[in-house]
């Protein structure tokens, strides 16, 4: 088992530090009405204003990277494995979120966003079978939430 955790944690290294060399600017320099002016835009900012999926999924992941190790870490599971479990739930949760077509169906987004969440809570709190308790409960809670949210 910690072999797995190494090698998820060294994975998830490598991804992060090459994700962010992927964030470099294409240009500097815009050109306008009045001429060309030198401008320099963030180059994280840059790519999280063209990739609104990737912002989402990477505020998701970690968000849910930290309610995932602190459950881990109340539950006596691990720290680090409710962390990753937190971020691939995180990450699922935030592109939920970040939906077109469920912005157009708000309470089926609110039921997909509960189970999303009581699945990462059931299986970042138990190592046998809390999962599908968790997605069964998270749901129920997501629908009572999109029906009184949204006057059903």
């Amino acid at each position: 088992m910690q072999i797995i955790i190494r090698c998820a944690t060294a994975l998830l290294l490598v991804v992060s530090f090459f994700s962010a060399q992927l964030a470099l600017p294409a240009s500097a320099y815009s050109t306008s009405y009045y001429g060309t002016r030198v401008r320099y835009a963030h180059p994280v900012h840059h790519y999280f204003a063209t990739h609104p999926k990737v912002k989402a999924a990477t505020i998701g992941a970690g968000v849910g990277a930290g309610a995932g190790a602190l459950t881990g870490l109340l539950t006596h599971t691990g720290v680090m494995r409710g962390a990753m479990i937190g971020a691939g739930t995180g990450a699922g949760v935030g592109l939920i979120r970040s939906s077109r077509i469920m912005q157009r169906h708000p309470v089926m987004r609110d039921v997909a966003t509960g189970g999303a969440v009581g699945l990462g809570l059931g299986w970042a709190g138990s190592r046998y079978g809390g999962a599908g308790t968790g997605v069964l409960v998270g749901s129920a809670v997501g629908l009572g939430v999109g029906l009184l949210r949204h006057g059903l």
